[in-house]
């Protein structure tokens, strides 16, 4: 391996991937190797955005190629700082081990996106880590020049830094406003979705940024508006692709399959681990239990219409207790009882009421004030954060974005007067 991190990433990636999106992706032959891997492999089978192609045919892409993607976009941030000299506190262990787990990130992913994100599993974080801790990826990882206990530690947070400068920084590079996984994903999602909210412009946010006060990534004030470009694609992905209504509608059949699944020890925790998207529907239909006909149905196409759409009220109690995924079965169960005392045909798990999680809108960013100065003098005259910046993007406003963005939705099997009236009485 090369001398200093820039002559290793300018010399020893030789191994190219076709991407749509940006390419040439070039892996070393070591990193071509963890990418070919059995379980890399399984990426392949995940579709990134779940179940969106069931609204946007063209959202098929996969973890894999994602992930793949994030390895290029996270070398090329490593190749814009270093080529400022700002990585020289980095060794090459250090650099080897972002590379791999930017490329290794989404391994313990689950099947159909962030359909079972926040259902009581392990996260998928955890799970990455403890895959790259096993073999066969743990001499694979080794191979490339990284350290896998620092790999694993890189992805997952909960693994204590032990005050290792170098996790610090790369888990900021990996996680943050303008990691990796934001520009790839961003701009692959609206390639595929055929929209153009999410396209970015990489090549200007690579050359603004730089390593600021504190080890932490930083842009120069005339890349704010990448910043800001980035902030509002993201609020019109999740306002027109991910949070879409019929996006959340075949989530929420799948999440309350399993959730109930769960609560009846039909299914255990362990049972969801490791599994692609049709190794998924396989262990369901493999089971009989009446719930499981709620994923069948998204698997066919046919979701829940929407019967009750409205903002999530943090103030009202009622929406609160939404928060709490057995009030939900329950506030459901009511909701069809009402209903059909009135007339409807309605069952308990024919009324699925929706509350995504919060969405985060980092801005958590240092911005430096002066022009670029020479690599053997980093001082800067000043560093500001990015809410203190000139930008319209108030913290106000970008909390605003998030709360405009989280609605409560109650999708049901039919939709009629009565069931309108059950769910409205309960919760508007």
């Amino acid at each position: 391996m090369s001398g200093t991190p820039l002559e290793h990433l300018t010399t020893a990636f030789t191994e190219p991937v076709r991407d749509p999106l940006w390419g040439n992706i070039l892996l070393t032959p070591e990193l071509e190797a963890l990418a070919s891997s059995p379980p890399f492999a399984k990426l392949a089978r995940i579709r990134q955005l779940g179940p969106a192609h069931l609204v946007y045919p063209g959202a098929t892409h996969t973890r894999r190629a994602h992930s793949i993607g994030v390895f290029h976009m996270a070398r090329r941030l490593a190749w814009a700082l270093a080529a400022r000299g700002s990585l020289s506190f980095v060794s090459k262990e250090g650099l080897c081990s972002y590379l791999a787990a930017a490329l290794c990130h989404d391994l313990g992913h689950y099947p159909f996106a962030h359909s079972l994100k926040d259902l009581p599993l392990a996260a998928h974080e955890t799970l990455t880590a403890k895959l790259v801790l096993e073999e066969p990826l743990r001499s694979l990882v080794g191979a490339t020049g990284a350290d896998p206990q620092a790999v694993a530690a890189i992805v997952d947070l909960s693994i204590p830094d032990r005050g290792d400068r170098e996790i610090r920084f790369f888990r900021g590079l990996l996680s943050g406003v303008l990691d990796p996984d934001k520009l790839d994903y961003l701009n692959r999602d609206a390639v595929f979705c055929g929209v153009p909210y999410g396209i970015q412009d990489t090549e200007f946010v690579f050359q603004r940024v730089d390593v600021g006060p504190g080890d932490r990534l930083a842009i120069e004030e005339r890349g704010l508006m990448s910043v800001e470009s980035l902030l509002f694609s993201k609020y019109l992905m999740y306002r027109s692709v991910y949070w879409h209504r019929a996006v959340r509608s075949a989530t929420a059949m799948i999440k309350k399959a399993v959730l109930l699944a769960l609560g009846e020890a039909v299914l255990a925790p362990e049972d969801l681990y490791g599994l692609d998207d049709d190794g998924f529907y396989a262990r369901l239909r493999g089971i009989s239990f009446a719930p499981f006909a709620l994923a069948e149905a998204v698997f066919q196409g046919a979701l829940h219409p929407v019967l009750l759409d409205i903002p999530f009220d943090e103030t009202d109690e009622r929406h609160r207790a939404l928060l709490d995924h057995g009030a939900r079965l329950r506030l459901e169960t009511e909701m069809a009882e009402r209903a059909e005392r009135e007339g409807a045909r309605l069952r308990p798990l024919d009324v699925i009421i929706d509350l995504p999680e919060p969405v985060s809108f980092e801005t958590d960013l240092q911005v430096l004030d002066e022009e670029p100065v020479k690599a053997s003098n980093k001082a800067r005259a000043s560093c500001s954060s990015f809410s203190c910046s000139p930008t319209v993007f108030s913290p106000e406003v970008v909390a605003g974005f998030a709360r405009s963005l989280r609605r409560i939705r109650v999708f049901a099997a039919e939709l009629s007067e009565p069931a309108r009236k059950a769910a409205a009485d309960l919760l508007a």
